[in-house]
C-alpha cells in the first residue's frame, strides 16, 4: 500500500511521520537534558549545603578555618579561576570528565566560602533562610514551568540590571548602615529570583525564543546553582540584618 505526500509549492515533499519522529527525538534529548541538569545541581547543593551544616554547627570548623587564613584565599582562586574557564572556554564545559571535575572544584570552593559566611550567623537564622530559600526556588521553578510569559527575551534587560546592581553594591561600601543593607540583600535576592525563571526557561527550551544546548548541561546547573546561592546569601543577610 502506497501512500501519497503533498508537496509544497516548491515542488518539496514532506513526510509527516518523519518530522513526529525528529520532533519526538528532539523532545526526548530535551528532557533527558533536563534530568542531568537538575541531578547535577541537587548533588551540587547537597555539597553546598553540607559545608554550611558543618561551619553553622561546629564551632570548632569556625575556630580552625580562623586559625588558617590561607584556605579562604586558596578557596577564592580556585573559584574564579574554574569559573572563568567554564563560562569562556567551551572545550572545558563539553569535554567529560573534565567538565565534571572543574565543576566539582567550583562547587567545593564556593561551598567552602559560604560555609565561612554562614558560621557568623545563628543557627537559627541559617536555617530559616534555607527554608525560604527551598520554598522560593521551588515555587520560581513551578511558575517558569506554567508561566505564558517568555522571560528568556529579557537577557539585555538583566544584564542592564546587574550591572546596576553591582555598581550599587559598590557605593553602598562607602554608606555603611543597616537600612542601605536591607535595600541592597532585598534588590540582589529579587534580582536573582528573576534570574532563576530566565534560567529555568532557556533550560526548558519548548516554545521559548532563546533556549540553551542540550551539550550544555554544566553551564545549565551552573547557572541554576549560581542563583539558588545568591537568593540564599541575599535571604541570610536580610533575615540577619533585620535581627541586629
Amino acid at each position: 500500500m502506497y501512500h501519497y505526500q503533498q508537496g509544497d509549492e516548491t515542488g518539496a515533499y514532506t513526510d509527516a511521520e518523519a518530522d513526529k519522529s525528529f520532533a519526538f527525538d528532539d523532545q526526548s534529548i530535551r528532557k533527558g537534558f533536563i534530568r542531568k541538569v537538575y541531578l547535577i545541581l541537587m548533588c551540587q547543593l547537597l555539597i553546598t549545603f553540607g559545608f554550611v551544616s558543618v561551619f553553622t554547627f561546629s564551632k570548632a570548623s569556625q575556630e580552625w578555618v580562623q586559625k588558617n587564613p590561607a584556605l579562604f584565599w586558596i578557596a577564592l582562586v580556585v573559584l574564579i579561576v574554574t569559573m572563568i574557564c567554564m563560562a569562556c572556554c567551551e572545550s572545558v564545559r563539553r569535554k567529560t570528565p573534565l567538565n565534571f571535575i572543574f565543576l566539582f572544584l567550583f562547587t567545593v570552593a564556593e561551598s567552602f566560602l559560604l560555609g565561612m559566611v554562614a558560621g557568623q550567623y545563628e543557627a537559627d537564622e541559617v536555617l530559616m533562610a534555607v527554608g525560604i530559600t527551598a520554598a522560593v526556588a521551588l515555587g520560581l521553578t513551578l511558575f517558569a514551568l506554567q508561566t505564558k510569559y517568555d522571560f528568556t527575551m529579557c537577557g539585555g534587560v538583566l544584564v542592564a540590571c546587574l550591572v546596576v546592581f553591582i555598581i550599587f553594591g559598590i557605593i553602598a561600601i562607602f554608606i555603611p548602615g543597616k537600612v542601605i543593607g536591607l535595600v541592597y540583600a532585598s534588590l540582589g535576592a529579587l534580582l536573582f529570583s528573576v534570574y532563576l525563571v530566565y534560567d529555568t526557561q532557556l533550560m526548558l527550551g519548548g516554545n521559548h525564543k532563546y533556549s540553551i544546548s542540550p551539550e550544555e548541561y554544566i553551564f545549565a546547573a551552573l547557572n541554576l546553582y549560581l542563583d539558588i546561592i545568591n537568593i540564599f546569601m541575599y535571604i541570610l543577610t536580610i533575615i540577619g540584618l533585620s535581627r541586629n
